[in-house]
């Protein structure tokens, strides 16, 4: 049988402190309004999950769709914008 204890410490050389660093939470923040719009087309989209979605339902998803589509530019662009040292 092979023993693992030598490759232990490899494993468990960075422990896992519990907390995200502050580049991380800087993530997250750029990524909030796409996260916040994605779970607005979820609730959207499992509110018709057990009946027949009417014109509202879909008016709604429609909706929540653009949304997400619309967070997801802004994100990009402002990525790209960070990237190229602003607009031109």
């Amino acid at each position: 049988m092979k023993s693992i204890a030598a490759l232990q410490a490899v494993v468990t050389a960075n422990p896992f402190g519990g907390e995200p660093t502050d580049a991380e939470l800087d993530a997250i923040d750029r990524e909030l309004p796409v996260i916040l719009a994605d779970v607005a087309l979820l609730d959207a989209q499992i509110m018709t999950i057990d009946r027949t979605p009417t014109e509202l339902d879909h008016q709604r998803i429609r909706r929540a769709r653009r949304r997400v589509l619309a967070a997801r530019r802004d994100l990009a662009n402002r990525t790209t914008e960070a990237q190229t040292g602003g607009a031109a």
